[in-house]
């Protein structure tokens, strides 16, 4: 019993990796879309690359925006697509955006591929809602591809286009150390700056100390505003009036020939005469 139930187990399990690595089966109607989104991208390349071979990129670029250049190429597209499928498509469309990259990244990349660019094996990943198809491309510098991606719908509106040029190993090498560079490179820059910022932080007392003791020295002038005090009169002590008034009395006795009793004397004036000068 045991046996047959180990058995069984394993069967179920061949089964289950079987049902796993079985490929999701596509539709009629999801098949014709993914061939229809191939057919167009093809005639897309071809129409690009005469575009940008021609120059007419340039004029397009400079003079028209996104929807004016959509526009344009709706109408070229539609016609080339309906002559070459004998009227099985009669519409084409795109956005803007889509168109302006297009012609951009294929102005560098066919100068980066080289001359006598051709295309190679087409590809096609589906989701939910877009169709991804990759074209190779080929010239005598380097190789490419070229990505479209169409809407999983009807319309099978191009909403991208874009060449991109493979690198060659010592293209990435030589860009991955260049990276490196930069990235360590601005790592120590940032590093060093830190550093020294730290280390002014030493001197930052000491320039508070010097304004301070700056501050201090400059804080004495204020008062030269004051104003000069009145000069004090000094007066003359009691006696010494006395004094003086009892030799001017005398003086003035002698001079007048007559006693001190007989006058007293109020108050002093200096005389301008020359009779105390002869006294």
């Amino acid at each position: 019993m045991k046996k047959i139930l180990k058995t069984l187990l394993m069967l179920t399990c061949v089964l289950g990796l079987t049902a796993c690595g079985a490929e999701e089966s596509v539709s009629d109607v999801q098949q014709s879309k993914i061939n229809s989104a191939e057919y167009r991208a093809g005639y897309i390349v071809d129409a690009v690359m005469s575009i940008v071979d021609d120059d007419i990129d340039v004029s397009w670029l400079e003079n028209y925006d996104n929807m004016e250049i959509a526009h344009i190429f709706d109408e070229g597209m539609t016609g080339i697509l309906t002559q070459v499928s004998g009227g099985s498509i009669t519409d084409f469309d795109c956005e803007g955006k889509a168109v302006n990259g297009a012609l951009t990244s294929f102005r560098s990349g066919m100068e980066e591929l080289g001359e006598n660019i051709t295309t190679g094996d087409v590809t096609s990943v589906v989701d939910d809602d877009t169709i991804i198809v990759t074209i190779k491309m080929s010239g005598s510098a380097k190789t490419g591809s070229v990505e479209l991606i169409f809407t999983n719908d009807l319309f099978l509106t191009m909403t991208s286009c874009t060449l991109n040029v493979d690198s060659s190993m010592g293209e990435l090498m030589t860009r991955a150390a260049l990276n490196t560079l930069l990235g360590m490179g601005t790592v120590f820059i940032v590093l060093i700056l830190i550093s020294v910022i730290i280390s002014c932080f030493g001197f930052i007392p000491k320039l508070q100390a010097k304004f301070a003791k700056k501050a201090d020295t400059a804080a004495p002038a204020a008062p030269a505003a004051e104003t000069v005090a009145a000069p004090v009169v000094e007066e003359s002590p009691v006696e010494d009036d006395t004094e003086l008034v009892a030799v001017i009395a005398a003086a003035i006795a002698a001079y007048e020939g007559t006693s001190v009793e007989g006058f007293r004397v109020r108050s002093i004036k200096r005389a301008n005469t020359k009779k105390w000068q002869n006294a």
